[in-house]
């Protein structure tokens, strides 16, 4: 196994000599039992040395959705024999068609450490009763996750989706301190508490750590704060990843809101510019779609998977609290991406706006009934519970987006509660045009 004992506070430069081995290992690995790689590759030989790796072509997520139909039910990119398949799981769907995970046994033990190594840094440990409250019908964000949190020592409550009136008695019951769940998530509790237990406020349920991932969001200081004012508890980031690649690589500590890489002994990052595919530094300031390729994978080792998040480095030395990985902000989805006259708009950057009205709830969709190119962001906002238009706050809106992101918007309000709010992710660009 690649792993190395606390793997994530060792400086990258101090592990090239293992990166190195490690790659010698699983490229031939590859290139030996991965029809979908052997095809892509076109009988090329992988570069013996790691950084010579932009010699390949890419992998996407859209080949491997054509690889599954046709080959059911993992499609080519399965490396090793069935029997050696240990766990399946689904990826949510959330951006496409839904895909067939597989795991071996040592898969699933690389996973479950490097997401304990994510969650720990977020600050759960031994001591700590933390409520798991993402779905576990095969995602990966709810038995995995489970484990990864179980790795940090913690009592872990598994309890998923549904049933939130349930939860709060049991939150109140046991005297669980921490909860992990999306970031929108909270709002579902809060509206179960007014209407159920009109004697509380959230904060009464005395939640002290918020391990929020499945969602963006987290960056915004003003939802953060919004957390902290109603819940009482610190909202972190700890649960950062991509399904097909490790489900959990990525979190922030107490000293840093920004996200902590935590997988470079088992994980090789690239970044590229979305549209050219040209190589760009892992340096502060630099931003570019992040590209990952396993350095220990059996059941399904992805080589160069562009996972189509556009990420910023924030910081590449070690942290206060002791990790040593580049320090990153997810900026948004290369496929959530929309262009306003040569400007791209992300949705976090339309929350970062949203969330600056205390009128509004927060919550926000973007439409979009026609195909590009747009003039203009259609963004639809919700009124917060009690709040009134006072027959300004689209146009003031519209003035804040326009100031603050560069783009025309036009806004529609909402009355509270249109958004429906979901125990899982939620879109926030809907495309209705076909």
């Amino acid at each position: 196994m690649s792993l190395i004992e606390q793997g994530h506070c060792i400086p990258i430069e101090d592990l090239a000599a293992h990166r190195q081995l490690a790659w010698e290992r699983q490229s031939a690995y590859v290139a030996r039992n991965s029809p979908f790689f052997q095809a892509l590759w076109d009988g090329r030989t992988p570069p013996k040395r790691l950084e010579d790796l932009p010699e390949l072509p890419f992998s996407d997520k859209a080949g491997l959705r054509l690889s599954q139909p046709a080959h059911p039910p993992f499609g080519t990119y399965l490396a090793a024999a069935p029997e050696k398949v240990s766990r399946l799981h689904r990826t949510s769907g959330t951006t496409g068609q839904a895909m067939n995970l597989a795991m071996s046994a040592r898969d699933c033990e690389i996973t479950e450490v490097v997401g304990g190594r994510a969650q720990a840094l977020a600050g759960l440990g031994p001591g700590t009763m933390v409520v798991h409250c993402l779905n576990y019908q095969m995602w990966m964000g709810g038995l995995t996750d489970h484990l990864t949190l179980e790795r940090t020592g913690a009592t872990v409550v598994p309890f998923g989706v549904g049933s939130t009136e349930l939860l709060v008695r049991t939150i109140l019951e046991t005297g669980i301190t921490a909860i992990s769940c999306t970031p929108s998530y909270p709002t579902v509790l809060e509206r179960v508490v007014a209407e159920k237990f009109p004697n509380l406020a959230p904060a009464d349920l005395g939640l002290k750590l918020g391990l929020f991932g499945g969602e963006p969001g987290l960056d915004d200081p003003a939802y953060r704060q919004r957390i902290r004012d109603t819940w009482g508890m610190e909202p972190r980031n700890a649960n950062y990843g991509v399904s097909d690649v490790f489900c959990n690589f990525a979190a922030q500590c107490e000293h840093e809101s920004d996200l902590h890489f935590v997988a470079h002994d088992v994980l090789h990052v690239e970044l590229i510019d979305p549209e050219s595919g040209a190589p760009k530094p892992i340096e502060s300031g630099v931003e570019g779609e992040l590209v990952l390729t396993h350095l220990d994978r059996e059941c399904q080792p992805l080589v160069r998977f562009r996972t189509g998040d556009i990420i910023s480095v924030q910081g590449t030395g070690p942290c206060a609290c002791g990790c040593a990985g580049f320090r990153f902000r997810v900026v948004g989805r290369s496929d959530d991406m929309v262009v306003v006259r040569g400007l791209n708009m992300f949705p976090t950057m339309v929350a970062a706006v949203v969330s600056g009205f205390a009128e509004l709830s927060g919550d926000y969709r973007i439409v979009l009934d026609t195909p590009p190119p747009y003039h203009t962001l259609p963004v639809r906002a919700e009124l917060a519970k009690g709040k009134a238009d006072d027959g300004t706050l689209a146009q003031r809106l519209e003035a804040t987006l326009k100031a603050r992101l560069g783009a025309t918007a036009t806004v529609t309000l909402v009355p509270a509660g249109t958004f429906p709010a979901t125990e899982g992710k939620t879109r926030r660009v809907i495309r209705t045009y076909t």
